[in-house]
């Protein structure tokens, strides 16, 4: 393979090494770190990216793909960013999904003719070799200063959240195998029911709870890397209320683990001038970010969206973070309140 995609995976694995060693000298107890999603980062010296299709560097040597793209892209994230002169490739990830044998490639694209020239940044998400917008922008009418929404859809499996830039964060599987295991050793102890026994559960509750501040904390950071990275106004979470109801296996450990995430990032936000609100949880699974068809069978899988209209196609958590970041956009432009992120209990 290309040494350059090769670095990449090897810092990957050298952080999650590094995570794993911290712990350990915490004197947590911590596992092999596994990466289960097939992923590989690509930048300008192993791909090269064209408007319908791009090269990479794969074992068999060079790979052209082809983009699946729509019939008319006017009005569109494609043609407002993929096909525009006006921006450039930089980086991408190209992600399999392996439960359908398919490729999505997550690009980020700058701005070439911005007269300040400073890079803005976007991610995109098309079937095979895509791209379609990560955030969008709505000018104000009473001024020029535009508004800048980050969706984040959060989950109890999978990534723990995933925003409408692209970025999935922190392995949400990884964190309940981790939260089983300090309930299985406390089980053992609660069984011996000694003195010395009731301690260390004791001690034990204290680290999973620093561990537990220490990942939500690195989550928090990420989503505001990306809303700063893209100059957000604003970010957007569903509201959290009756989350166990909603959402499938989700317990009292995820429903905390969520409402603390936000609330990480709420207070963080304010210190950059970001506001986080919460808006209507409803069809954000269902609907279609790109033609806003509104079907409950366009959610093939757990993970997979496909529009039975438009047939566009894309990881299901990233298209909900899309739908999550037009809703605040919708009501931003209309003046509607938002509903704000209640406070923990």
């Amino acid at each position: 393979m290309h040494a350059n995609p090769v670095q990449k995976g090897i810092r990957r694995a050298i952080e999650a090494i590094k995570n794993g060693v911290a712990r350990l000298k915490n004197g947590e107890k911590t596992s092999q770190p596994r990466f289960d999603a097939w992923s590989v980062v690509y930048d300008k010296r192993s791909a090269t990216f064209y408007r319908d299709h791009v090269s990479l560097s794969t074992l068999s040597g060079r790979l052209e793909c082809d983009y699946v793209l729509p019939d008319d892209s006017e009005g569109t994230p494609i043609g407002g960013y993929l096909l525009n002169e006006d921006y450039e490739f930089r980086m991408s990830t190209l992600q399999c999904d392996r439960p359908t044998e398919s490729f999505y490639l997550h690009a980020r694209m700058r701005r070439t003719t911005d007269e300040t020239e400073r890079s803005t940044t976007d991610s995109s998400d098309v079937h095979q070799t895509p791209s379609d917008a990560a955030h969008q922008n709505v000018s104000r009418s009473e001024d020029t200063k535009h508004r800048t929404v980050l969706g984040v859809d959060l989950n109890v499996d999978g990534s723990l959240a995933v925003t409408s830039t692209g970025a999935f964060v922190v392995n949400a599987d990884e964190m309940n195998h981790r939260r089983r295991e300090f309930e299985k050793t406390r089980g053992w102890m609660q069984q011996a029911g000694t003195r010395s026994a009731h301690l260390s559960i004791q001690s034990m509750n204290d680290r999973e709870h620093r561990w537990m501040q220490d990942e939500l904390q690195r989550a928090s950071n990420r989503i505001l890397e990306e809303a700063r990275d893209h100059d957000c106004t604003h970010i957007a979470f569903e509201n959290l209320t009756g989350i166990r109801d909603r959402m499938a296996g989700a317990k009292r450990f995820h429903a905390w683990t969520l409402r603390r995430l936000s609330q990480y990032v709420e207070y963080k936000a304010e210190i950059y001038g970001i506001e986080v609100k919460q808006v209507s949880p409803a069809y954000t699974s269902q609907r279609c970010s790109s033609c806003g068809f509104t079907h409950e069978s366009n959610r093939r899988s757990k993970h997979q969206f496909v529009c039975q209209k438009c047939e566009d196609e894309l990881n299901a958590d990233y298209n909900a973070s899309k739908d999550i970041a037009r809703k605040l956009l919708k009501k931003l432009h209309s003046g509607q309140p938002s509903t704000t992120p209640r406070s923990m209990t």
